[in-house]
């Protein structure tokens, strides 16, 4: 199930190969992986979903996020794909909590307002009250 975050961001849990052709119908340009291959026994690899976007004709970016967290080079990464996208990304993991966190975090670091990164997460179904702290330091003084 895809969840808009805003106009430029949707996440998702995990697709399949046979989701891209929709995800494209839908009018994304760009697709976010942000989990590692085999996190899951049966899911599809990163390889796969990146063959079948580049034959839709969307851009595909891999910034996968493990158990171990988020770090700045995640951030950044994040917030250069969403930056040279073309149109809408849409960005997933295995349940899309990650995808929408690491948006958070890295809109936060590039200063967008935390009240309004909560917002926009609560509106599309997630709670980012786990990372307030995060976002808040990342935005800095305001």
């Amino acid at each position: 199930m895809i969840r808009t975050v805003n106009d430029s961001l949707s996440v998702a849990p995990q697709i399949t190969v046979a989701d891209v052709a929709t995800i494209a119908a839908a009018g994304f340009k760009t697709i976010v992986n942000n989990r590692p291959d085999d996190e899951e026994s049966g899911q599809p690899s990163g390889a796969e979903i990146q063959a079948a976007a580049e034959a839709a004709g969307l851009a595909y970016v891999a910034i996968p996020v493990t158990h171990a967290g988020f770090s700045h080079p995640q951030l950044d990464a994040m917030a250069e794909a969403l930056v040279e996208a073309k149109g809408p990304v849409l960005a997933y993991c295995r349940s899309g909590t990650r995808s929408c966190n690491l948006w958070a975090l890295a809109a936060a670091k590039s200063g967008r307002n935390p009240d309004l990164l909560v917002a926009q997460a609560e509106g599309a179904g997630y709670d980012l009250s786990t990372i307030r702290t995060m976002l808040d330091a990342l935005a800095g003084p305001r």
